[in-house]
């Protein structure tokens, strides 16, 4: 009897596991077909969890270090959305940008306070047609008859519609190839080191700076009131270079003969165009100032900067022919 009790009891509860067991089944399963549902309508099934730290990239207030990173979707972003960084990034990147405007304008104005960039422009504008007039008008002078730089409104022409307007681009590329040539010549007599080429380019440059400097003290003692600029005497101060490279190349392909011979055409030539082209600069303003200097000062000032250049030719070319 004490043995079919047992076996009784025993039975019941193995039923009674058995039981419990099909309702977890049954709670698990209708669990997951509500999840499938949910993820195939757009729903996310989710769960709250401890503080994540912030998306990589946006601003750190804090380091959080009691949890690892959140779990990241399919499109690499994490999960958990910190939507206050975006209004405090975007108003850095606005603060940032108004800063950058504010230092452009501010240096673009101490620019043009000792050097007006549209002005610059202007002595630029040039083209091919321009430069190779302009070239042969350096080197043969004699037969041009228009001196006299045009005007529009009281406004000079660019270089490109009158060649007998001043211009930068022939000086800057013509110092250019003057520097290349001297190395040139240097390495064919074997004298090329980087320190000797460092010190042509040097000595041509401070040549010009001495020049431009002493014909603004002479235009200013001599209360000689012109429309020359800074840049117009740079210009003509320049043109030098194209009679260096001439003789240079006559001294290297012809000897020291050559050489003399192209020193002198040249002085002449420039001489001539230096003469011509300050003249209409200076003399120009003297009947309508009759308070500056005597007509014979401004013809002095003109021939003095004339003679001044085969000088310079010669001195900064004679070492490079030999």
């Amino acid at each position: 009897m004490n043995a079919a009790v047992a076996h009784f009891s025993s039975a019941n509860e193995k039923q009674g596991e058995a039981g419990v067991r099909v309702k977890a089944y049954h709670r698990l399963y209708r669990r997951t077909s509500l999840k499938m549902d949910f993820q195939q309508h757009g729903y996310r099934a989710t769960k709250p969890r401890a503080r994540a730290s912030p998306p990589i990239g946006g601003p750190l207030l804090f380091d959080d270090t009691s949890s690892g990173p959140p779990p990241m979707d399919n499109q690499n972003y994490y999960s958990s959305g910190y939507n206050m960084a975006d209004p405090m990034a975007s108003a850095a990147m606005m603060y940032g940008s108004t800063l950058a405007n504010q230092g452009k304008d501010i240096v673009n104005k101490e620019i043009n306070r000792f050097m007006s960039v549209n002005k610059l422009k202007y002595f630029f504008a040039v083209d091919t047609k321009y430069v190779m007039k302009k070239l042969l008008l350096l080197m043969f002078p004699y037969t041009h008859q228009d001196w006299e730089v045009r005007y529009h409104r009281d406004t000079p022409l660019i270089p490109r519609h009158d060649v007998n307007a001043p211009d930068l681009y022939i000086p800057t590329m013509a110092f250019i190839t003057y520097i290349l040539l001297a190395g040139m010549a240097l390495g064919i007599q074997k004298r090329f080191s980087p320190e000797v080429l460092g010190l042509c380019a040097s000595t041509a440059l401070v040549w010009i700076v001495i020049e431009v400097l002493v014909m603004l003290l002479c235009l200013y003692l001599l209360t000689v009131h012109t429309d020359l600029s800074m840049f117009d005497l740079v210009a003509y101060s320049g043109y030098k270079y194209v009679g260096m490279i001439f003789t240079v190349l006559c001294g290297l392909l012809f000897g020291s003969d050559g050489y003399f011979v192209a020193l002198a055409w040249s002085s002449c030539a420039l001489m001539f165009f230096i003469v011509r082209s300050l003249k209409m600069k200076i003399m120009s303003s003297f009947s309508a100032d009759s308070m500056s200097a005597k007509p014979q000062f401004r013809m002095y000032i003109t021939l003095a900067s004339a003679a001044f250049q085969p000088i310079i030719i010669y001195w900064l070319t004679a070492h490079l022919v030999r």
